[in-house]
């Protein structure tokens, strides 16, 4: 038998995914441009819904308050979603509500001072007005990194190895609203992650005119399919015995979204009233700014992956965390309930179509700003029962997790200090984030229990999430642990052209600011 030879065992590394049938800067024809931009829309509705179903009446809201404030969160994630495509990376990234703001908001619910209130509409719109003082004042925190470029300076200690953990934790660490989502109802949940996947993998070479359709469009096929047959056993009465939560769950007419919701409806700045303002409250925002950043900075370098363009320089990284602290800005002018960062599960629907154009997510901004105002058409839409979602999640998250794992190609996986990084910050990103949630499900509080309320919410939410916690550990380690004599095993010689944005022509093609913007703000 002849020898094996190197090239046959092992793949050159690609500073661009390929298999890409449209890249970043290149266009499908409008047809399927605007087909996918509404493909991107739906997807998004599921975290759009969610977050306000499970804050709204907490804080006393009816279902009108909560419809309004999905609408509200839609207008602006579209809003958010074309700034930050025009102006900010220029990446494919759809901007949308963040779960990393789940525990100041409702360590805000839970204050004593909002409690008290008896009236529960006079509690609702206090507890909003509380929020979006804290957001608003939170906000500045990706500003001030973002447009002085200190964030750049950051970025600049962050290597491969360093970066690996991160961006798979973007999608591992969400792990908890796949599959035990989908096993809250596993008569829709199952059938739509075996559809999806069969269509998205195994009968995408099927083609209609010579167009792949199913696997473009596997996500809407499979959730009209399961979506009808939701409604049939709904219809038919298989719930109607059930408990209440599996009701929720699993019947398509539990969210009440379409008969609250209004014809038409602008949201506008300040409709919940003027927002209150309080320290201890802003503080605690400030760390869900700071996790939202780090995860958007991981969703931002999977998403250049999946787009087919190089890793953003820091210039224009920084650029896009300006801009997104002037979304969660915008979040808290208009009352959102939540912050924002970049959409993983949209992230993850680059990979699955094959479709990383940035004009396909421009569209579908569109789309959320044009139902967001037409409430009935909306919400409609948004009545898809959030067990379909977490199915289509279990399949995106995962891809957007693999990218994070791709990038070991560019580092020597054969050093043992890159295996420890690799290992250490990968399991304790994942672990201390359980502990962090498991102890707050038990106890009703997080482990960090002072008399300091800020204090306490600041640190639950820093070690809730996986992304940070993996930052934290794998770019301590990265920059203390030999660094001066692994700069090679650390990936920095092929990082090294991307760390400024003339460092690689393709940056230009990919980055450039929209109407000759670039001679006002000259990329470094």
């Amino acid at each position: 038998m002849d020898p094996v030879k190197p090239e046959e065992i092992s793949h050159p590394p690609m500073d661009q995914l390929q298999g890409l049938e449209y890249c970043i800067d290149s266009n499908p024809p409008w047809g399927e441009a605007i087909a996918l931009g509404f493909e991107h829309y739906i997807l998004s509705l599921g975290t759009a819904v969610m977050i306000p179903s499970f804050l709204v009446p907490m804080m006393g809201g009816d279902d009108g308050d909560k419809v309004r404030v999905v609408q509200t969160l839609l207008f602006i994630q579209g809003v958010n979603t074309l700034l930050q495509t025009l102006f900010g990376t220029r990446l494919p990234t759809v901007i949308g509500g963040s779960y990393a703001f789940m525990v100041p908001i409702i360590s805000i619910i839970h204050d004593s001072s909002l409690t008290r209130i008896e009236d529960p509409q006079l509690r609702f719109l206090s507890t909003m007005r509380a929020v979006q003082g804290a957001v608003i004042v939170a906000s500045s925190v990706q500003i001030i990194l973002g447009f002085s470029q200190m964030w750049a300076i950051c970025s600049r200690f962050f290597s491969p190895v360093g970066m690996v953990p991160v961006i798979a934790l973007t999608g591992f660490g969400l792990f908890n609203r796949g599959f035990p989502v989908v096993g809250t109802c596993v008569e829709i949940g199952i059938p739509m992650l075996i559809l999806f996947v069969l269509f998205s993998q195994y009968l995408k070479s099927f083609q209609f005119r010579q167009f792949p359709v199913v696997e473009r469009f596997a996500m809407i096929i499979a959730l009209i399919i399961v979506w009808a047959y939701a409604h049939l056993l709904t219809a038919s009465g298989a719930y109607k015995h059930r408990p209440h939560q599996t009701q929720v769950n699993c019947r398509t007419d539990m969210s009440n979204l379409i008969s609250s919701a209004p014809w038409i409806k602008i949201p506008y700045p300040l409709q919940w009233g003027a927002p209150s303002f309080d320290a201890g409250h802003a503080f605690a925002m400030m760390a869900a700014v700071l996790v939202s950043l780090i995860e958007s900075t991981g969703a931002f370098k999977a998403a250049a992956r999946l787009a087919s363009a190089t890793p953003p320089p820091p210039h224009v990284l920084s650029r896009g965390i300006g801009w997104q602290g002037i979304g969660i800005l915008l979040n808290g002018l208009f009352g959102t309930l939540s912050g924002s960062s970049v959409s993983v599960e949209n992230v993850g629907l680059l990979g699955s179509t094959r479709v990383g154009s940035r004009r396909v997510i421009q569209i579908s901004a569109g789309f959320m700003i044009f139902f967001s105002i037409l409430g009935k058409f909306g919400a409609l839409f948004a009545s898809i029962p959030f067990t379909i979602f977490a199915a289509v999640y279990c399949v995106l998250f995962g891809l957007v997790a693999s990218v994070g794992l791709s990038f070991l190609q560019f580092t020597n996986m054969n050093s043992l200090r890159n295996l420890f990084i690799t290992g250490v910050s990968l399991f304790l990103g994942l672990s201390i984030p359980e502990y962090f949630r498991d102890f707050s499900m038990k106890a009703l509080h997080g482990p960090a229990h002072t008399n300091a309320g800020w204090f306490n919410d600041f640190l639950n939410t820093i070690f809730s999430s996986s992304p940070m916690v993996a930052l934290m550990i794998a770019v301590f380690l990265d920059n203390t642990l030999d660094y001066k004599e692994s700069a090679k095993d650390r990936g920095l010689p092929w990082w090294a052209k991307f760390r400024t944005f003339k460092g690689d022509s393709r940056n230009e093609e990919f980055y450039t600011l929209p109407f000759n913007l670039n001679r006002f703000f000259p990329p470094s």
